[in-house]
């Protein structure tokens, strides 16, 4: 055991002295007032202006997130008809084949396959997975 304890050098990752953010390992925050977006979306909150006041990394640094203070986190904004409007406008793009017209439930590989799977390949689409287009007749009108 002698000598051992030399080679270890004292860090504390919340005073980097370097001016850069502490920096954590994946499970190793360690504090109950810090979260992530996504942890602060679950929470009902959004981080309102604040800077990061922490990284936290996994997969040896090829994966991080901000890390936010709680305590300074604001509400998030409710969802108005506008929002909403423009969302189902925007995912009806993602989820509509462009040679059929049905509108999936889910969103469809239009940028590989540039349709659903039926029109691709002839692979049948389950009639409970999307909504079947307008009939042309009232398309006219």
């Amino acid at each position: 055991m002698d000598g051992q304890d030399e080679d270890l050098v004292d860090i504390d990752p919340c005073d980097p002295g370097d001016g850069a953010l502490p920096v954590f390992r994946w499970k190793q925050a360690g504090h109950a007032n810090l979260a992530t977006r996504r942890q602060l979306r679950e929470m009902g909150l959004r981080p309102g202006g604040q800077e990061p006041v922490a990284r936290i990394e996994c997969r040896g640094g090829k994966r991080w997130a901000w890390l936010y203070r709680i305590d300074l986190a604001q509400p998030k904004r409710p969802m108005t008809l506008a929002k909403e409007a423009a969302l189902d406008k925007a995912m009806a793009k993602r989820q509509t084949c462009g040679t059929c017209r049905r509108r999936y439930f889910h969103c469809l590989p239009l940028k590989t396959l540039g349709s659903c799977l039926e029109c691709f390949d002839g692979t049948p689409a389950d009639p409970a997975s999307y909504i079947a287009p307008p009939a042309d007749h009232l398309l006219a009108a």
